[in-house]
């Protein structure tokens, strides 16, 4: 049966783990996998998430199912961070929230409910875009087409060229938009774009399908959540997925959820029997753990202060980074501006060079990216950030 199966090429992320785990360079960087990582290279357990996670080993009483849909009480939380409580309340007729299996699950939960209400339809997503999305929503059996987004040489959003392709999005139609902290190129949208977003659904009708995936690590938790916010109180529809994987530093816990609104509460009640149908037939139940601690977390005024104290002092040192970073290849006298990069948010950017010099990077000097030139800047700290300076210099001179 398994004669005919061939070997995919290997991830390009994966293999980069790899060759990093095997170099012996006392000086290797590694700015290619997209988690955060301390000013000790370390990506540490929150303090609140240990006070949780103490929590729920002495009171959890049952590691009984919780149900396709998840903890209700997850779900009401989870809203409440997304939407904003008022937002979560005024909506709560028309809108349903259900725990997910981290972003991914939520992603895919969300495209195998369009391809049941839509099967014909179009995602349109950014160019370029998390490279996850394109399977965890093609492989669904939606068709995939990418509208433009980032400028390689200005670095900056290719706003009026987006909008005019999304003219073209009608009814039958999904657009795919990253709520805060682009990945992978850390230029976001501001506050005007997304009115004009919200316009263009109005008169064109098409979906908005949200990815929030670090709510919190650009500006904080209500400024990074304030253009889907407009969108949610102003659209008739919208899906909004968002991870805790980032903002509560949980990846391999894998808590997420889908949030999606609808027209009216008689939609609602019949699309939530679908998604819960859905979610029965790819994962039965969802882990209950990390949405566990979130929900513990989130449920408590003091741990959601502390936890909202650490989740600051990461989006602080990404932000920081990245002024070192500038000031540093400045101070270099590379000839290139890197300002940019000040500029954007979240975890990530491009350095906007060559494949070749990236190569040179990885095989010269033990420097990790990916092709693009995309970089986790929190993998920068100030034990390693002279080296790369100095390698970005012999590369770029």
């Amino acid at each position: 049966m398994f004669e005919s199966v061939s070997a995919l090429p290997a991830d390009p992320i994966l293999g980069l783990m790899a060759a990093y785990r095997v170099d012996s360079n006392a000086h290797k960087i590694d700015l290619g996998v997209g988690v955060y990582k301390d000013e000790a290279g370390r990506t540490p357990v929150m303090q609140a998430v240990k006070q949780a996670e103490a929590r729920l080993v002495q009171e959890q009483d049952s590691k009984s199912y919780v149900g396709p849909t998840g903890s209700a009480k997850y779900n009401a939380h989870i809203a409440e961070l997304v939407l904003g409580k008022d937002l979560a309340v005024r909506l709560s007729d028309r809108r349903v929230t259900i725990q997910t299996p981290g972003g991914c699950g939520g992603l895919r939960l969300g495209a195998e409910f369009i391809k049941r209400a839509a099967p014909d339809c179009r995602v349109l997503v950014s160019d370029p875009t998390w490279a996850n999305h394109i399977p965890l929503l093609g492989d669904a059996g939606l068709n995939i087409e990418k509208y433009p987004y980032y400028d390689q040489q200005s670095h900056e959003v290719r706003f009026d060229e987006m909008m005019d392709y999304l003219k073209s999005a009608g009814p039958e139609d999904v657009v795919l938009l990253h709520g805060c902290c682009h990945n992978p190129c850390g230029a976001d949208l501001n506050q005007e774009q997304w009115e004009a977003i919200r316009d263009l659904a109005l008169e064109r009708g098409f979906l908005p399908f949200i990815d929030m995936a670090y709510q919190g690590l650009g500006d904080g938790l209500d400024a990074d959540a304030a253009g889907l916010r407009l969108l949610a109180e102003s659209l008739p529809e919208l899906v909004v997925v968002n991870s805790c994987s980032k903002n509560f530093g949980i990846y391999r816990e894998r808590a997420g959820a889908i949030t999606v609104i609808f027209n009216d509460s008689q939609n609602r009640d019949a699309a939530n029997s679908q998604l819960a149908a859905i979610a029965r037939g790819i994962w039965s139940m969802p882990p209950d753990h990390g949405a566990a601690i979130v929900e513990t977390i989130l449920s408590d005024a003091t741990l959601y202060a502390d936890w909202d104290a650490e989740l600051t002092a990461v989006r602080k040192r990404i932000n920081r980074t990245r002024t070192q970073l500038t000031d540093a290849l400045k101070a270099r006298g590379i000839d290139r501006d890197f300002s940019f990069i000040t500029r954007e948010k979240g975890m990530f950017s491009f350095l906007g060079i060559k494949q070749e010099e990236v190569r040179q990077l990885v095989d010269d000097y033990s420097v990790y990216l990916v092709d693009s030139s995309r970089i986790n800047v929190a993998g920068i700290n100030d034990g390693n950030i002279d080296h790369l300076v100095d390698s970005l210099s012999r590369v770029l001179r």
